[in-house]
């Protein structure tokens, strides 16, 4: 059959320029890295109003003669939804915001989600893509490990500034979810006295739920050396330790983008540590992905699965599979809440319900 003739011609162009976009998809990524780096978000928002292009040149310390290369930059940020272009009072064509890039501001915002992107762009975390071909033909658990001959949590304890970045974005994504849980979950933690947030960082996420629950004590769980100079509050406490050991007693065990990070027999170790942590009638929260809950978020989904295959040894996990570790970890209940767009938050319960399957309420 020949590949190429009158019927086929227009399909076999957009195939071309498919195969084009998926080839050249890295420089989305390293055009926004160069905005965050520029400050391009924080300087036009301090502008007030929309800013030309001779104006944001001037302002980032553009050399003369790469204005047009900034053009070029914001055309392509502007394609992928993180600004604007708008007229201004007298006539010219400014840059604004829209709320993708709003996320991105540093100064006078609640939430800076800059680092998260910090994060995932650093070479070190780069590198294991290039190694995918030689993991998938030996045994390593991870790409990481066939690119640095270590797992990447052993790489992190002997690079401070990888630790740091990573300390960073989680805090950084921490600070979102947690108000974004406290309107869209708030229920599930209605009546509860204590909670430990388990792998917590420093704590933004906790915070969130010891602000709006005075009178439930919540204990962040963390290594050592992640935990040993932060203060708490009132009702909020660090407290350093390992989640492979034990998991101090609460009410309910907060489990926030953990378990993806591993693979089923350590989550399955995490688990049984928190189901001995709580009472009969108390329940551990996990907020995690949950493969195929939406089709709106199928590409994070899947794009998040390579991160979890490539950089550590874990996955991202469908409904059946989910149920499966509950099942081998001694739970018998859970509830999944799919409210947080590609992430969802479940509830485990230890209790056997009146029939001995797992129950699922979607």
């Amino acid at each position: 059959m020949e590949l190429v003739n009158e019927e086929n011609i227009d399909e076999l162009i957009q195939a071309q320029s498919h195969i084009w976009n998926h080839t050249f998809n890295f420089i989305k990524s390293m055009a926004l890295k160069s905005a965050i780096q520029l400050a391009i978000p924080d300087t036009i928002n301090r502008h007030g109003k929309p800013m030309t292009l001779s104006e944001l040149a001037l302002a980032l310390g553009v050399h003369p003669t790469k204005t047009h290369h900034l053009y070029r930059l914001m055309r392509l940020l502007i394609h992928s939804g993180f600004f604007k272009y708008t007229q201004t009072h007298s006539g010219q064509q400014g840059y604004t915001l829209t709320l993708a890039s709003r996320l991105l501001l540093k100064e006078n915002n609640l939430f800076d989600l800059s680092p998260f992107i910090s994060m995932h762009l650093e070479p070190v975390l780069l590198e294991p893509f290039n190694h995918l071909t030689a993991f998938l033909q030996n045994d390593d658990p991870s790409a990481f490990k066939t690119a640095f001959g270590e797992q990447a949590w052993s790489y992190g304890e002997q690079d401070l500034g990888v630790a740091s970045v990573f300390y960073e974005a989680m805090a950084s994504d921490s600070l979102m979810m947690g108000r974004v849980v406290m309107v869209k979950c708030k229920n599930v933690f209605e009546g509860l006295k204590s909670l430990v947030d388990v792998g917590g960082g420093t704590g933004n996420m906790a915070k969130a739920i010891a602000e709006t629950f005075p009178s439930l004590n919540c204990t962040v769980l963390d290594l050592p050396q992640a935990v040993s100079e932060l203060k708490g509050s009132n009702n909020l406490s660090f407290l350093g330790g390992d989640m492979f050991q034990s998991v101090p007693p609460a009410d309910a065990i907060l489990l926030k983008w953990i378990l993806h990070d591993w693979g089923d027999e350590d989550c399955i170790k995490i688990l049984k540590n928190c189901k001995e942590a709580i009472p009969r009638n108390g329940k551990v929260i996990i907020i995690d992905i949950v493969m195929g809950n939406h089709e709106n978020w199928t590409e994070t989904q899947l794009l998040y699965d390579m991160e979890m295959m490539a950089c550590v040894s874990g996955k991202e996990r469908n409904e059946k599979e989910w149920a499966k570790l509950f099942l081998d970890s001694g739970f018998t209940t859970y509830k999944i809440h799919n409210v947080l767009g590609p992430r969802a938050l479940i509830e485990v319960y230890p209790f056997k319900p009146n029939r001995t399957e797992l129950v699922s309420s979607l």
